[in-house]
């Protein structure tokens, strides 16, 4: 009788199904952030390819509301070396943010009536598709930019007298 042979097969480490490609650190600084929702974005096939090289600027831009469709205008994908010449890249271009519908209609009241602004925080993969996360925001005053400042650097010199004395 021959005996039988058990092969145990590795599994693949299993990779995190998000991980970020930009940060919007100014938001946090510049506005005082509400609530975060996620969206997808409309793509070509160059600027998906950048966006793998983390090729992405967002810092300036901004989510706007038009005919019941939000774009997300003033993000600089820069186009790779590689990129094809028969399509022209456009690195500023108005990109189409995908959202339900009842997304849209709560966002609308939320800009329109109580004078909220949309910025994107963050750019991320999820599951193999590109994801913005647009924040709710209430732009920030000089005096609350200023207290901001002295918190965290508080913060930073507890930490430092905090592993001097430990």
């Amino acid at each position: 009788m021959i005996g039988t042979l058990h092969l145990q097969i590795k599994q693949p480490m299993s990779k995190t199904n998000s991980s970020t490609i930009a940060l919007n650190k100014r938001a946090r600084f510049e506005y005082h952030l509400d609530e975060r929702i996620e969206a997808g974005i409309a793509l070509e096939g160059w600027e998906v390819k950048a966006l793998r090289a983390g090729k992405v600027q967002f810092g300036e831009s901004y989510v706007l509301l038009k005919q019941n469709e939000a774009f997300l205008f003033g993000c600089l994908i820069t186009p790779l070396v590689s990129t094809s010449t028969h399509t022209p890249a456009d690195p500023s271009r108005t990109r189409r943010l995908l959202l339900h519908r009842d997304e849209i209609d709560r966002l609308i009241g939320l800009v329109e009536r109580k004078g909220f602004t949309l910025i994107p925080t963050a750019m991320y993969w999820k599951n193999g598709k590109v994801k913005v996360e647009i924040a709710v925001a209430r732009g920030k005053q000089t005096h609350d930019k200023r207290r901001a400042e002295k918190d965290r650097d508080w913060d930073r010199q507890k930490g430092r007298l905090l592993r001097q004395k430990g």
